[in-house]
């Protein structure tokens, strides 16, 4: 019989402590992350890896390696390609004409995770033959799932859910033309590995690189807390052209925010928006 790990509970002040730590020795800023939220992905770390606090803070502190699987389990969220289809049944149908209107297309999958979303926006992208004038940057804080997401490498148990989804938003071609099966696993198609940047960027304190005319970020928001949302938010605005298009998840909105007035609702129940001033 498998024995459970035993929970680990630790308070808001000692949370505080390891996010002052994380700042300090390598200017990673979890400061504006829901406290509630990140609370429960690091007392899970620590009950996976049979740590206590001081265990925890050494580790970040001397264990080679450590740094990166720590952020990579707070911070990577759950993800699959072409998730929620209606969303990007959407795109093909109140989005993508109005892309066809641009000589070239900028797109950010902005928090990407291991890379999904991403490709999921190059393939769609080529079915409705933009691919060819677009550029995708796929970025997150997680250097390990940044890496995961170069390689465009996923299991075989992953594709037979990600083709579920596929089929449902009701495209021309077949999921496996988009990628090459290797043994249990499948590799997605250079073309779409080539159309995509992947790089390290941390929403919580980096800024504007470049001007999209759609940026992608759902689900992601709603791990910070309001002024952390804010910020992420301005940043968006501040990086998508007049008439791009800003995509949040189900459970995101714009309603409440300050910036609410520079934006058109395209879709209300998806959080589709076009800016607009």
């Amino acid at each position: 019989m498998v024995k459970l790990k035993e929970p680990v509970h630790i308070t808001f002040e000692e949370l505080d402590d390891v996010v002052y730590l994380l700042k300090k020795v390598a200017d990673y800023d979890l400061s504006g992350y829901s406290k509630s939220s990140l609370k429960r992905r690091v007392q899970r770390l620590m009950a996976m890896e049979s740590m206590d606090l001081i265990d925890l803070k050494n580790a970040i502190l001397n264990v080679n390696g450590f740094f990166g699987y720590f952020i990579q389990e707070i911070t990577v969220n759950v993800t699959e390609m072409f998730r929620d289809p209606p969303f990007y049944q959407e795109l093909r149908n109140a989005v993508f004409p109005y892309l066809q209107t641009y000589p070239q297309l900028r797109v950010w999958s902005a928090g990407c995770a291991t890379g999904e979303e991403a490709y999921s926006l190059s393939i769609l992208l080529q079915e409705e033959k933009l691919l060819n004038r677009s550029f995708i940057y796929g970025t997150d804080i997680s250097q390990q799932a940044i890496n995961t997401a170069k390689k465009g490498v996923y299991t075989v148990e992953k594709i037979k859910s990600y083709t579920e989804n596929y089929n449902r938003v009701g495209m021309n071609s077949k999921f496996s033309d988009h990628y090459t099966a290797m043994y249990d696993a499948v590799i997605i198609n250079n073309e779409y590995r080539n159309s995509i940047l992947f790089s390290n960027h941390n929403l919580v304190s980096d800024n504007v690189f470049n001007e999209f005319q759609l940026i992608c970020c759902r689900n992601v928001l709603i791990y910070f807390d309001k002024e952390l949302q804010q910020r992420v938010l301005n940043v968006f605005y501040e990086s998508l052209s007049l008439f791009g298009f800003l995509c949040l998840g189900t459970k995101e909105s714009l309603y409440r925010q300050e910036m609410n007035a520079n934006f058109k609702v395209i879709n209300k129940s998806l959080n589709i928006y076009q800016k607009i001033k």
